[in-house]
């Protein structure tokens, strides 16, 4: 079971950090043009920095299941690395079950924040504002699942997958 876990968290990892390597650059494009809108061509266009706003938000949003699958919370690794070794393994099953109720309270709460979005108009693109809202849920539904992967993959022992697949 913690074999599957550990694999299925793996792909979920790897297909969501490509989703966000993409929005990245889709930042760092609409940026790059708001810059050479402003400064080049004064074009004055009115999208870049809404847009940018969207994208930072999907991306850094994302990007927090990706700290999830590595274990890489610097708090939590703190609150963890000062509790005594027979204390660890519940401490950190605590801890990965506060923190699966934390990301599933912002995937059910972040559902009825995407649906108001719905009823609001971005102004500039003229389209609502659901997609940009649905962020929050889709990202506290992805965390969830990745917390709940991890807290199986390491059954309260603390181990943390590295850049080349290797667990520490």
């Amino acid at each position: 079971m913690s074999r599957i876990a550990g694999k299925l968290s793996e792909g979920l990892n790897w297909v969501v950090e490509r989703i966000v390597a993409v929005l990245m650059l889709a930042l760092v494009l609409d940026v790059w043009i708001g810059v050479i809108d402003r400064y080049v061509f004064h074009w004055q266009l009115p999208w870049p920095e809404v847009l940018a706003r969207y994208l930072m938000i999907w991306a850094a949003m994302l990007a927090i299941s990706a700290g999830i699958a590595r274990r890489e919370h610097i708090g939590l690794q703190g609150i963890i690395s000062k509790v005594p070794d027979r204390f660890r393994r519940p401490v950190l099953l605590a801890l990965d079950a506060v923190t699966f109720a934390l990301f599933f309270y912002v995937f059910w709460y972040g559902l009825t924040f995407a649906a108001t979005g719905a009823n609001r108009q971005a102004m500039i693109f003229g389209i609502t504002l659901y997609v940009p809202f649905l962020s929050i849920p889709v990202a506290g539904a992805i965390c969830a699942i990745q917390t709940l992967l991890v807290a199986v993959r390491d059954q309260g022992a603390l181990i943390v997958p590295q850049a080349d697949g290797m667990v520490e």
